[in-house]
């Protein structure tokens, strides 16, 4: 009786260890939270910044003469 190896082989490479999901799945977290991190400080600097934008007040009409100050 011939053993036929193949069959083994292509279902032992199908088997995953417990360290390869425990991997990817802290990988995903980390991914995750980083994106997390960085949404939340980019809405606070777009606050921050909209807060600056909103105390400058520019007012542009008839009395403006075209004269230069810097």
């Amino acid at each position: 009786m011939i053993k036929d190896d193949t069959q083994l082989y292509k279902q032992r490479a199908q088997v995953k260890s417990r360290f390869y999901y425990l991997f990817w799945g802290l990988a995903t977290a980390s991914v995750l939270a980083g994106q997390l991190y960085v949404g939340s400080g980019y809405r606070m600097y777009a606050g921050a910044l909209m807060r600056i934008f909103d105390t400058i007040d520019v007012e542009v009409g008839e009395q403006y003469n075209k004269d230069r100050f810097y």
